[in-house]
């Protein structure tokens, strides 16, 4: 399986905690979502695991199963036949691929946090919009990236989250285009050691589901 959607990479994931005051009114809206979808565990994540696959119509996605140290930011991946080893600061012998599909797939998972973690960003103030799928009126805030730097820069995201802070839906929108490149829900959360992640994302048409699963987290 070799989907992949552009995205950036990060170089604060091993951030131990949010350097905001725990005053809730002082928090941007990009930390309280950080924070509603459990930021504050993150200091405590020794290792996660995860596997990314995307289903269509019938045909179940092979996925790629990830392990990754963040304090150490050491990665282990193992797609079909593809078993590899690498630190994300030490990348000279690793396949580009590896660490760009790494990137992607965690920035599917913890998009929440990538909001606090990534630098060379922008995010607008939240606004009221009407959310593209549900057609509910749901929170809004767009994040642009820098037009230097990273696998796919320039990129942004229209993401949509409800006054509890959890994102319901994004839109991603490849260098900024004015147009939706792509549109998922995010929903089916689960919670892993205070951490809550959203399992599934579709489209809006079509049977199309972006899914996580073996999800384990120390």
């Amino acid at each position: 399986m070799t989907f992949l959607m552009s995205c950036k990479t990060d170089s604060k994931e091993t951030a131990t905690a949010a350097t905001t005051p725990e005053d809730n009114l002082n928090l941007s809206a990009s930390e309280k979502i950080a924070k509603a979808h459990g930021f504050e565990y993150w200091k405590d994540v020794s290792k996660i695991e995860f596997t990314f696959q995307v289903d269509r119509d019938t045909i179940r996605g092979n996925g790629r199963s990830w392990t990754w140290f963040p304090k150490q930011d050491s990665v282990m991946m193992q797609a079909g036949e593809q078993d590899v080893k690498f630190h994300r600061k030490k990348l000279d012998s690793v396949p580009l691929n590896a660490d760009k599909a790494f990137v992607n797939d965690k920035f599917w998972l913890l998009i929440p946090f990538q909001l606090v973690w990534d630098e060379d960003k922008t995010i607008s103030e939240p606004s009221k919009d009407v959310a593209p799928i549900s057609k509910q009126p749901l929170n809004k805030i767009t994040l642009t990236y820098g037009e230097e730097g990273g696998y796919t820069p320039g990129d942004a995201y229209d993401i949509y989250f409800d006054d509890d802070y959890m994102i319901r839906e994004w839109v991603f929108r490849q260098g900024n285009s004015k147009t939706p490149t792509m549109t998922t829900t995010f929903e089916n959360y689960q919670t892993y050691n205070g951490l809550k992640l959203a399992m599934d994302h579709k489209k809006q048409n079509g049977n199309w589901n972006l899914r996580f699963s073996d999800i384990h987290v120390e």
